[in-house]
């Protein structure tokens, strides 16, 4: 077997680096705070991902800042020899390069890996709303323009671009319904548990336990089948609106610019195993995400979609910074 790598590393196959790899412990960038889901999905993929890379040591590092750009950034720099990697979001390859006319980098200025979980978003009213349809919330905001409001977590967030998405569907000014802002995706929930907004399109995870309690009433999810904890939520397309089911939050895994053929081709084969690792699929559902871990091209095109996606509807809303 020896004789056999030394052979590969001699023709010029690989690299004796890339013959070894992992042969360090391996960073993975995480450009939020803990507890948040850019932080479990990393820490999850380092638990049982290591298992298919020659038990390699994955060090998860919380870099946090400016809506993500600082970690993503660090490793958009570093070197590309598959040590330093990046647990993407949404936030920082499709609404962060969207919104800042002067981003730092570009979604499409790094090896792209794989997509590792998708994130349903729902939109809700409170459960003693009289609006029981997104056909109902549309028509009452059609009625009274700038009357209704809705919570998010800042103006550049998902929960913002959910909800205008949602109204530009339906042909409505984006400003038919007011954005309330509030410090988190928790706040956002509660504005509406409170009474202070009249709808809100937040993180699946956020509204789950309460539109099981009976407090909030689930319009729909954006996924194409229903989620097994609210099984009475219709998906966006039975709900009527299927042009929804573009917004998810999802977490990918990316690499610097340039990295190496055969450290690519090693990620692409241990993410096929752990796709159909059980304990990762359990772990997924536990933190509330779908499984999604998909080819390098499928993730580059449909990070892509993403980032076009929130471009156009940030250039509608005038909200470019």
């Amino acid at each position: 077997m020896k004789l056999w790598l030394a052979l590969l590393i001699s023709l010029g196959v690989f690299t004796s680096a890339d013959a070894q790899y992992p042969a360090k412990p391996v960073t993975l960038v995480i450009p939020f705070a803990a507890g948040g889901d850019s932080d479990l999905s990393g820490r999850l993929l380092a638990q049982h991902a290591a298992k298919y890379l020659n038990n390699a040591s994955f060090v998860p590092l919380n870099r946090v800042g400016a809506s993500g750009s600082i970690g993503t950034m660090s490793v958009r720099t570093a070197a590309p020899d598959g040590y330093t990697l990046l647990i993407a979001r949404i936030a920082t390859h499709a609404i962060f390069p969207a919104l800042e006319s002067k981003s730092p980098y570009k979604w499409n200025e790094f090896t792209m890996l794989s997509l590792l979980e998708l994130n349903p978003y729902i939109c809700v009213v409170k459960a003693d709303s009289q609006i029981r349809t997104v056909q109902d919330l549309n028509a009452a905001i059609r009625k009274d323009p700038g009357k209704l409001n809705f919570s998010t977590a800042g103006a550049g967030t998902s929960q913002n671009m959910a909800s205008q998405y949602m109204m530009s569907l339906a042909g409505l000014k984006p400003d038919a319904a007011i954005g309330i802002h509030y410090k988190g995706g928790g706040e956002v929930t509660t504005a509406v548990l409170g009474g202070q907004v009249q709808f809100a399109c937040n993180n699946a995870t956020t509204l789950v336990s309460q539109i099981r309690a009976g407090a909030l009433r689930g319009l729909f999810v954006t996924t194409p089948e229903r989620l097994a904890e609210v099984p009475d939520v219709p998906t966006a397309r039975e709900a009527g609106v299927p042009g929804m089911e573009k917004v998810v939050g999802w977490t990918a895994l990316m690499g610097p610019p340039g990295m190496p053929k055969e450290v690519i081709e090693r990620w692409t084969a241990a993410l096929a195993a752990v796709s159909k690792d059980p304990e990762w699929l359990a772990g997924i559902a536990r933190i509330g995400g779908i499984p999604a871990i998909r080819s390098p091209a499928d993730t580059e095109r449909y990070v892509h979609e993403q980032f076009d996606l929130y471009d156009k509807l940030i250039t509608t809303l005038g909200i470019r910074q």
